[in-house]
């Protein structure tokens, strides 16, 4: 009978990785700084299994992405600041606080009369309350509205985040007519710029025009990140599919341009 490994097995595990004696001599050398690359790379591995629904590679990525948080929980514990208990502990006071609709009197076994269904938007609004009370309780400190967007976020879930906390406060474009403006706006002065020779300012202008792109998203309800994963998704398979007749007509050097174009329409055509 095989052994069934749970939680306390993970933490022994990290333990021994770690033991500056018996230990991993590549475990033992790592830091914050240098795990945070993997623990990135891990996320976005698991993100690649949903999107794909593999679930069998799905089990085993959250279970790397769970290994990086062990490994946090393990070096923090090395230095006095935390471990994976205080970390635990804090999440799930943090859940139960800001979930009055399922806690109702704060504590971890209280419960909602199920006969009183709460409406997301007034839960979404009493979750702003509180996330607003918990940053006023904290210790004083000069932080602007924008701090608290992380800056490795991917490119365009940042300027989506930015996007949103600007608008809380009310700095926002009124209707999608003006989003629609900008954008044209800021594909006007990239096309401005193909002439010249600063690739700095046409670097910018092309930024410009993706967080407009990026604030039409948000209008319209739409992730962009979420949106571009699928349309390379979808250029992957359509390609793939060219490729394929490449391979049938010798390779991609016996086949024109306009033979290319007629197999991505046809393979458009099959959905893909």
């Amino acid at each position: 009978m095989s052994v069934q490994y749970g939680l306390e097995q993970l933490l022994y595990t990290m333990q021994r990785l770690r033991n500056p004696q018996t230990g991993c001599p590549w475990d033992l050398r790592q830091d914050f700084a240098s795990i945070l690359p993997h623990t990135l790379e891990e996320a976005y591995e698991v993100a690649d299994a949903i999107e794909r629904q593999d679930w069998p590679h799905l089990e085993e990525e959250l279970g790397d992405l769970l290994f990086q948080v062990i490994f946090y929980g393990q070096m923090g514990a090395e230095l006095g600041r935390f471990d994976l208990s205080s970390i635990i502990h804090r999440l799930v006071e943090k859940l139960i606080r800001r979930h009055p609709h399922v806690f109702p009197d704060g504590t971890l076994t209280s419960e909602r009369d199920p006969s009183i269904t709460p409406q997301e938007s007034e839960v979404n609004i009493r979750w702003d309350e509180i996330k607003a009370a918990e940053k006023a309780a904290k210790p004083a400190q000069i932080e602007r509205l924008l701090d608290d967007v992380p800056v490795t976020l991917p490119a365009l879930t940042r300027a989506l985040k930015l996007q949103k906390k600007a608008s809380s406060v009310g700095f926002d474009w009124p209707d999608i007519h003006g989003v629609l403006d900008k954008i044209r706006e800021e594909l006007d002065e990239v096309e401005a710029e193909f002439e010249g020779m600063d690739s700095k300012r046409l670097e910018d202008e092309i930024g410009d025009a993706l967080f407009a792109i990026t604030n039409l998203a948000r209008h319209l309800k739409v992730d962009p990140e979420v949106a571009l994963r699928g349309t390379n998704e979808r250029f992957y398979q359509r390609f793939a599919f060219v490729e394929d007749a490449a391979d049938e007509a010798g390779g991609f050097s016996q086949l024109e341009l306009e033979h290319m174009d007629a197999a991505w329409d046809e393979a458009k055509r099959r959905g893909k």
